[in-house]
């Protein structure tokens, strides 16, 4: 079992400053208002972990299958090939059911579905919207238990969480018991939009990390570490 997975590619610098890469056996929490870049950041870490060879599914509440795959093209990521040789598993929630239609057992069946965890990393992008309709905390905790169940295993688990969609209290026990914790913050410098992921908590790493590593994504380009967006 590998210590990390690795997310390096030739065009960015992510890798150097997550301290080379996410650690295995770890809950990754990502945290960011609507808009701050979570879903960009989700898919240059999947993109960097399927072309270092680990294996991932992606659970998305935003694209269908065909916009997510037009979505990685225009950022240079292709992910055709992983999705046929089956080391990408992409599984579309809402684009499916309807973003309007109240679910409260996405938490039960996210659980439930051994077949998803088959793979060396599990992204849940957007985690709160999956939920929100759905826990408590009493259910946060059995979560997170099961989500602890697959790090002892060596699975990575990624959840993005959009604040305004749970409370401090519910999110709370992810923040604590997350190994990596990332902060994305969007925020306005002379009139452009800067967004900028901040470590919060990142544990394990052997390596120096980057606390805050500003970023902007350009279509056909992809992840472009930001210097000037934390200067």
């Amino acid at each position: 079992m590998v210590d990390t997975y690795r997310v390096e590619l030739d065009t960015d610098g992510l890798h150097r400053n997550l301290g080379g890469g996410i650690p295995s056996g770890a809950i990754v929490l990502v945290v960011g208002a609507f808009g701050a870049g979570k879903s960009a950041v989700c898919q240059r870490l999947l993109y960097g972990f399927l072309r270092n060879h680990h294996s991932a599914t992606y659970i998305s509440t935003e694209f269908t299958m065909k916009g997510f795959i037009e979505q990685m093209k225009s950022l240079s990521y292709n992910v055709v090939d992983y999705l046929l040789n089956k080391e990408l598993l992409y599984i579309p929630v809402f684009p499916l059911i309807g973003k309007h239609k109240k679910r409260d057992d996405f938490l039960s069946l996210l659980v439930g579905n051994k077949h998803l965890y088959e793979r060396d990393v599990i992204i849940v992008d957007t985690f709160s919207s999956l939920v929100k309709y759905d826990i408590d905390q009493d259910r946060v905790l059995d979560a997170l238990a099961f989500f602890k169940k697959l790090t002892g295993k060596g699975k990575t688990v990624i959840l993005t969480v959009q604040p305004d969609e749970l409370t401090d209290e519910l999110i709370r026990p992810f923040k604590t018991d997350s190994e990596v914790y990332l902060d994305i913050v969007m925020d306005s410098l002379e009139g452009t939009t800067t967004r900028t992921i901040t470590i919060r908590r990142f544990a394990g790493s052997t390596k120096p990390i980057v606390e805050a590593t500003g970023f902007r994504i350009e279509p056909k380009v992809g992840f472009i570490i930001d210097i000037t967006a934390v200067a």
